[in-house]
């Protein structure tokens, strides 16, 4: 029987409602299948560690994460008690220091789930966002604080390397989809960065010649998600770009209750960390009414990870049947509370 250590790092907010939930839902399909477990060991950082303690982690806790076959994270951030910036640091640190430079966000609009945008529409596309350097590498400074003449200086990094390995993790997962892949730049006003991604996309194209490739300004391909974005498949972008555009794509497939997320090391050197996209919600902490499937979904993408493919389809079919049935939280216009959304997708487990 295959074993696999995880660690939970429940963080704030709604964080630890959906990851309670989620964490019930993978015992019952380790208990059906027999064919794996699960041993998981939690971790208290977050808003209230920072309170106590006076940092959001302790100095170790990659330490303490790199044993771990990978990480399960519930939500971030505590904005009344806490700068999001502070909070959000671990998250980041663990991203970069682990090298999971693919952050992998599917989206696709579910049977029984409403759209928001007007007329029939099939969208099923996955936003690839290079996730260890870009806008979100710790490189600058404020200077003369608190003069007229104070100013901020926030440097992006994009290496040829880093675009390389995320354009060629882009190419692969097209090949296995749609076999199209479109690149997010914004290399008219950007001309360092930006133009660096454009013509390293010319020079690995034509390795894949059976992808179509596109690419698109970060402006317009925003447009283009709310006007068609049943036309997309693969979306290739930097760290800031593609976080943006997968809350979007979140958006229009229903809501941020429903899309997952994983934080990849592809050549499995170091745990990945799998995340829903949604934040920690603070409007809605302790109402009992978060909706536990994007966090679901993400440990499911965490099983085809660790090559547990049949109990990973297995929560994913549970999970569409269960939308199907019009099964639905209160984001999602429905009645139903975090727990009794959970239970029926345990309910519709089907091994």
């Amino acid at each position: 029987m295959k074993s696999f250590k995880i660690a939970l790092y429940p963080g704030d907010g709604i964080g630890p409602e959906v990851l309670d939930q989620t964490v019930r839902v993978l015992e019952a399909v380790e208990s059906q299948m027999k064919t794996f477990t699960l041993e998981t060991t939690q971790f208290p950082w977050g808003a209230d560690y920072w309170i106590e303690y006076g940092q959001v982690a302790p100095p170790d806790f990659l330490d303490l994460l790199r044993p771990f076959d990978a990480i399960l994270l519930g939500a971030i951030g505590d904005p009344s008690r806490i700068p999001d910036h502070v909070t959000l640091d671990p998250l980041i640190q663990i991203r970069q220091r682990f090298d999971q430079y693919a952050c992998v966000r599917p989206a696709r609009l579910f049977p029984g789930v409403p759209c928001p945008l007007t007329g029939n529409r099939e969208i099923d596309l996955v936003v690839i966002r290079e996730n260890s350097e870009g806008e979100y590498v710790n490189n600058g400074g404020r200077f003369k604080a608190g003069a007229a003449e104070e100013f901020a200086l926030q440097t992006a990094i994009h290496t040829r390397r880093g675009i390389e390995r995320i354009l060629r993790f882009g190419f692969e997962m097209a090949a296995k989809r749609r076999q199209q892949l479109t690149m997010i730049t914004k290399s008219n006003a950007l001309r360092y960065g930006m133009v660096l991604w454009d013509e390293i996309l010319e020079e690995i194209s034509p390795e894949f010649p059976a992808i179509r490739v596109d690419k698109q300004h970060i402006d317009a391909a925003s447009m283009n998600f709310v006007r068609s974005p049943e036309k997309f498949d693969v979306v290739v972008a930097s760290n800031l770009f593609g976080d943006i555009l997968s809350d979007l794509a979140g958006i229009i497939t229903g809501g941020l209750g429903l899309p997952a997320s994983a934080n990849i090391n592809p050549e499995r050197k170091h745990p990945s960390m799998f995340e829903s996209v949604h934040g920690s919600a603070p409007d809605i902490i302790g109402l009992g009414i978060a909706n536990p499937v994007a966090e679901i979904l993400s440990a499911a993408m965490m099983l085809d990870w660790l090559e547990l493919n049949t109990a990973a389809e297995c929560i994913r079919r549970s999970v569409e049947s269960t939308l199907r049935q019009g099964a639905a939280t209160p984001d999602l216009g429905g009645q139903l509370n975090t727990v009794q959304m959970t239970d029926l997708i345990i309910k519709n487990l089907e091994i």
